[in-house]
């Protein structure tokens, strides 16, 4: 635990995929072809708890979608960054950008595009029903699923160490 804990007090940055994360990784679509997404607000309010101690906060996601930008301007994110497959490269340049190590760096993803942004970060986690390959990696698996508050239990790790 001393291990986890050391790691969980030097993030300064946290980021987070979407679909499978912040989302139950379900599409839904309606007659006219209009895809929605469902989030959820303790998720949200995550990221305002980060974002209020200091700890910078956003989005790297495979997919690209208006609702995804929508939702970190709703959320005031400090970044988002959508249609990125080389998710390690980019956390690498926002650690140049933010004058940071990897090691300052969490991340929560859930399938096997998030392996090698998982490997590199200082703290990974992903939500209980990430897929296996991803679960067997990170130093911490959820207790709840993507999209039912698992990015809070993440956010709430980090700030309970802060706090120590």
């Amino acid at each position: 635990m001393d291990g986890l804990l050391s790691k969980l007090k030097k993030i300064r940055l946290v980021i987070t995929d979407v679909d499978g994360v912040l989302t139950d990784g379900g599409l839904y679509y309606t007659e006219d072809g209009m895809v929605m997404k469902r989030f959820n607000v303790k998720d949200g309010m995550g990221t305002l708890l980060l974002r209020e101690q200091k700890i910078k906060c956003g989005i790297i996601s495979t997919d690209k979608s208006s609702i995804i930008t929508k939702r970190a301007e709703r959320l005031k994110l400090d970044f988002v960054y959508t249609e990125i497959w080389d998710k390690k490269s980019q956390m690498l340049e926002l650690c140049k950008q933010y004058e940071i190590s990897s090691d300052n760096v969490a991340f929560i993803g859930d399938d096997v595009n998030d392996l090698d942004i998982i490997k590199s970060v200082g703290f990974s986690a992903c939500p209980r029903d990430a897929v296996d390959k991803v679960a067997e990696i990170v130093d911490s698996v959820c207790t709840k699923n993507g999209g039912q508050g698992a990015f809070r239990e993440f956010a709430d790790l980090i700030l309970s160490a802060h706090k120590k």
